[in-house]
């Protein structure tokens, strides 16, 4: 019986409640279809600094880098909001990307049928299902480009540069045109290459990567555009493949699309099989320890972790049907609607580890 081996994570906030019923998820399906977990918990963002004086300490990367995969709650609350930048919760984060080389950030926006009537787009703009995957870069561009502050005509000016190798969007584009091929077959590269020097590279790039994906519709769109089409027609869309800066933007709204921010997923992929897992969403400070926080979103970046790092399609698709059908009957405080049972964040994880 296969064995994989994961770091966890938990993190801050929320981060340790929903984590929880992720792994208790995690393990009913390791039961189910034939594999074993082996679990290795180590410490980011605020509690690591509380515990090491650091954000990422040595011993969690090395754990990561050992590892068959990542699972992470949330990191950040506003604790340590006033430290300086290299120390906050976030760097962790940046840290984590760059040392991992998870340079491939796959976030989906999907809308399940049972919360459709909870996202904010008219059902008639909707249509009758909505599935976006939006692949961003994640370990160049703007965020780790030169930055630093001087002084401008006299005055405190401040810079960060947005930069980019052929190298680094060929491999990201790359990914973008295998989703593609294993979804619809359409890919939209989004930039601003009307105006900025290194969104025409990253165009050029694409456009050529593109005769190597004949079977692959390739569009391109602007970014400002682009926003303004996610709310106005999102059933345009399928895979977008976009800059580190314009998907992080982009990501968060699409994922206001599904109605509620925690049933949202997300995948950092590098090279290989290996990969980070977990849910867009925040730490949300404020609710933790109440036990009504969602774990889907964290349930969900499980079933990704099955498909993208561990390669079991069925167990996958099992853990999102379980979700789909635990939403049918109850909901956390975020998605209630009458009619609906309302549950706690251990109920909802043991509704699907009972589907499952």
């Amino acid at each position: 019986m296969k064995t994989y081996n994961i770091t966890v994570i938990k993190g801050d906030g929320i981060g340790p409640e929903i984590t929880d019923e992720a792994l208790k998820v995690l393990d009913a399906a390791g039961e189910k279809f034939g594999f074993k977990t082996r679990y290795d918990f180590q410490l980011m963002g605020g509690c690591a600094i509380d515990e090491t004086g650091v954000p990422l300490p040595e011993a969690t990367l090395e754990s990561c880098k050992k590892a068959d995969s990542v699972l992470l709650g949330a990191v950040g609350g506003e604790k340590w909001e006033t430290l300086p930048g290299h120390l906050r919760p976030e760097a962790g984060l940046l840290g984590i990307r760059g040392g991992l080389g998870l340079y491939a950030n796959l976030r989906p926006a999907r809308i399940f049928e049972a919360l459709k009537a909870a996202s904010p787009i008219k059902e008639e703009i909707i249509g009758s299902s909505l599935d976006i995957m939006v692949v961003r870069e994640l370990t160049g561009g703007i965020y780790f480009g030169e930055r630093g502050r001087c002084e401008k005509d006299g005055v405190p000016a401040a810079f960060d540069t947005e930069m980019y190798t052929v190298p680094e969007i060929r491999r990201i584009a790359k990914v973008g045109f295998e989703m593609a091929r294993k979804r619809s077959g359409r890919l939209c590269s989004v930039d601003k290459a009307n105006v900025l020097e290194s969104s025409r590279l990253w165009r050029e790039t694409v456009v050529e990567l593109a005769e190597e994906y004949p079977d692959v519709q390739l569009s391109h769109m602007y970014v400002d555009n682009c926003a303004m089409q996610l709310i106005r027609n999102p059933s345009q869309f399928d895979v977008i493949v976009t800059s580190n800066i314009f998907g992080d933007i982009l990501s968060d709204e699409a994922s206001m699309l599904s109605g509620s921010i925690g049933m949202l997923a997300s995948a950092s992929l590098a090279d290989g099989n290996f990969g980070l897992y977990e849910p867009i969403h925040g730490s949300a400070p404020d609710i933790a320890g109440k036990g009504i926080s969602n774990p889907l979103a964290t349930i969900l970046s499980v079933a990704m972790m099955l498909k993208y790092s561990f390669g079991l399609d069925e167990a996958a698709a099992a853990v999102e049907k379980a979700v789909s059908e635990a939403m049918k009957t109850a909901r956390t405080p975020d998605i209630y609607e009458e009619g609906c049972q309302k549950v706690g964040t251990t109920q909802m994880g043991d509704l699907v580890v009972s589907l499952l």
